[in-house]
Formats: C-alpha cells, sequence, structure tokens
C-alpha cells in the first residue's frame, strides 16, 4: 500500500530534477465558480507534465543492470515523453510505443529525447501489451504509466508541494486517467489533512473510476474519443486502485461540452494553454458538478499542458458553442434583392456579428419566392442567443433549423 512514507522519499529523489510548479490563487477562476480557487500549474514542467515525476522516480530506484538493458514504456504521450527526457538526462536508454494515433508532435518530441518510437496499435491497450511483449523479448524494463508503486510515489510528491504551498485548502480536485496521481496525492492530503476532501474528475467516455467503484473492483469500460486524451484508459489500475479506496471522498464526470468549455476559459482566463486532461477540474465545476464546494478552497491540479495543436482551434469553437457565443441557425427568406441585406440588418441591430452565410436554394422547399439561408453568427452568451431569435421572430424570419 503506497503511503506518505514513500511519497516524501521520492521527493527527497527527484529534488533537483522536477520544477517545483507554483500553486496560485485564481481571481477570475474564483469569482466564475464561486469557489476560492488555487491552480496547481504542473503543466510547466519540462514536457509538459506532472508524469515527469513519477517517471524520474521509477528510473533513479532502477539497479544498475537494468539501467545498461534500458526501459520501455507504453503511452499516448504524456508518460513516454517524461520517460523518454528524463532517461535521458540519466543516460538509459529508453523504446517507448505509441498507438498510431499519437499526435505527431509527441512523437516527434520523444525521438528528439533520443528516444526509440514504435508506433503499435489502434489504442494504448494494443501499445501496451506490445511494449510488455517487447520487455520480455529484450530483457528491458517495463515502466507503467500509473500501476507502478515508484510512479504513484512519484506522482504524490505533486500533493506534497500543495500542501506546502495552500495549506489551508478545503478540497483537491484531480483528473483521473489510470488513477496513479489521484492515489499519489490522495494520500498526501487525506494523511497530512484529513478533513480535506479529494475528488476526482474523469471524461464520460472513459469513466473507468466510476464503474470500479460500483463494481468494487478495476473494470474495463468501452473508450469513446474524447478531448481529455489522456484521460482515456478503459481500466483503473490495480495499484491505484487498492489506494484510492481510502483517499478519495467522491468522483464525478464531465461531458466534452464541459471540456472544451474549461479549455477555452483557461485560455481565456488564466492566459494558460492546457489539454482536456487537465482541463478536467475546472470542467467539473462549469459542469456544476461540485457546487457544494462554494465558498471553499479549492486547488485544481491543472498537470497538462499538451494539447494537439491542430485540434486547438477545433476545441476553442466547440467550447464557444457551448458558451453560447457561436451559434448557428438557419432562416427562410425572400429570394430577391434586398432579402439578404434585411436579413444582416436584423442581425446587426441585435449587435451580433455575422461569421458565415451560406444560401442553400437546393433544399429550401417547393416555395421558389423563397431561399433557405445557413448564418453562422459571433454572439455574447446564450441569453443573445435567444434575443437573436426573437428579434428574427418579430422580423417575419423565424429561426427554421
Amino acid at each position: 500500500m503506497l503511503t506518505l512514507a514513500d511519497i516524501v522519499a521520492a521527493r527527497d529523489r527527484i529534488a533537483g530534477g522536477i520544477y517545483e510548479s507554483p500553486c496560485v490563487e485564481s481571481i477570475p477562476l474564483s469569482q466564475l465558480t464561486g469557489a476560492r480557487i488555487y491552480c496547481k500549474l504542473d503543466y510547466l514542467q519540462r514536457t509538459g507534465s506532472f508524469k515527469e515525476r513519477g517517471a524520474r522516480n521509477a528510473l533513479l530506484l532502477l539497479t544498475e543492470e537494468q539501467r545498461r538493458c534500458g526501459v520501455i514504456a507504453a503511452s499516448a504521450g504524456n508518460h513516454a515523453q517524461g520517460i523518454a527526457y528524463h532517461a535521458s538526462l540519466l543516460g538509459i536508454p529508453v523504446t517507448v510505443v505509441m498507438p498510431r494515433f499519437a499526435a505527431l508532435i509527441k512523437v516527434t518530441n520523444c525521438r528528439q529525447f533520443g528516444a526509440n518510437v514504435i508506433l503499435h496499435g489502434a489504442d494504448l491497450t494494443d501499445a501496451r501489451v506490445h511494449a510488455e511483449e517487447l520487455a520480455q523479448r529484450d530483457g528491458l524494463t517495463f515502466i507503467h504509466p500509473f500501476d507502478n508503486d515508484n510512479v504513484m510515489a512519484g506522482q504524490g510528491t505533486m500533493g506534497l508541494e500543495i500542501m506546502d504551498q495552500a495549506p489551508d485548502l478545503d478540497a483537491v480536485v484531480v483528473p483521473v486517467g489510470g488513477g496513479g496521481l489521484l492515489a499519489g496525492v490522495g494520500t498526501v492530503i487525506k494523511t497530512m489533512k484529513p478533513t480535506a476532501r479529494v475528488i476526482g474528475v474523469e471524461p464520460v467516455h472513459a469513466a473507468c473510476f466510476t464503474a470500479a467503484r460500483a463494481a468494487a473492483k478495476p473494470v474495463s469500460v468501452p473508450l469513446s474519443p474524447t478531448l481529455a486524451d489522456g484521460l482515456a484508459v478503459a481500466q483503473l489500475g490495480a495499484r491505484p486502485f487498492e489506494a484510492l479506496a481510502t483517499v478519495v471522498d467522491d468522483v464525478v464526470t464531465v461531458d466534452e461540452a464541459a471540456i472544451a468549455l474549461a479549455i477555452l476559459r483557461l485560455i481565456e482566463l488564466e492566459k494558460s494553454v492546457v489539454e482536456g486532461a487537465g482541463a478536467a477540474p475546472l470542467a467539473a465545476f462549469l459542469a456544476g458538478k461540485l457546487d457544494s464546494l462554494a465558498g471553499k478552497r479549492v486547488v485544481l491540479a491543472l498537470c497538462g499542458g499538451n494539447i494537439d495543436l491542430t485540434m486547438l482551434d477545433r476545441v476553442i469553437e466547440v467550447g464557444l458553442v457551448a458558451d453560447g457565443r457561436l451559434t448557428r441557425f438557419a432562416v427562410s427568406i425572400a429570394d430577391r434583392p434586398g432579402g439578404l441585406a434585411r436579413l444582416t440588418e436584423v442581425i446587426a441591430a441585435t449587435g451580433a456579428s455575422v461569421k458565415e452565410i451560406v444560401h442553400d436554394r437546393a433544399f429550401a422547399g417547393p416555395d421558389l419566392s423563397a431561399v433557405r439561408v445557413i448564418c453562422v453568427v459571433e454572439t455574447t452568451g446564450h441569453e443573445h442567443v435567444r434575443e437573436l431569435h426573437a428579434a428574427l421572430a418579430h422580423a417575419g424570419m423565424g429561426v427554421v433549423g
């Protein structure tokens, strides 16, 4: 069983090799959520995530023979980068197996750190099975991303820093993938301040901890694509589950719209670019899952910043739609001179801004005097959208789709 002593020893072991990230109070997020919010900025680690903590601790505990032979890991990105980076610093040969869908920038980063990168499998499960086979075949030490005592102890060092930086906290909210980070941080918080609440957050599309609690054991769950790809784990780790049984008060799930909106809010309010997994704690607040923490001192573990830049614009747009600041609708207008001008006048009069207009004559219906117009409009929020729809209806151009 993971203990506070294990985590304290890990902190001493990795000292000097890991950035002690700040834990800062956020006035805008406090105003937004109604809680007194502190953000643990662990996405500021060299490779962009907390995974470096567990990676370095596990690597430092290898025997001389294991170091000489080398290590292997399986990861879609963050664990692979953490292992690759710290193995390069310690002079340990490293191989990482990544799913074929892994973001190209993460693959490139691992190679730049000197890792031998193997792309294999459609998902992380396939990659992990292949990595374990290679470990057996080639005499490599397999370092699991979360189901590993030394990795969990390393991740828990974040909790020690949080207790040093925000000792009066009432709660800490931590993302859940395989459970290693939550187990480590929860062990620290519950040992040092038992009255504080420890809450896990996972995406609806990968709710393996919720399923494990219901079954009283880790079970496999079906995965669906999620913006929080770092949390897309089909089955909670056995070792984390054992630790989590006594250190977690609750776990909540968040949908994709809440995750996208959280990413957007962090960019706008905190000037922080955080990946979906790292934004999950704020998403739980935005989804109304943590209303019981109003007025409390709450630390959000913003633990990953490796968002795929090719997806960032799409994530922002999804967030804007969820926020009511980007809306699409269709109206039927007269197909004669002045019809479109009248439509844009109504939109402008409400203070909305037209982003895109498309005429749809082929599917507008049998009335050849009218044309269906599809509009994408920038607004200030959901109330503004309702005002716009009302103005269109008043002008005889009611929204039809």
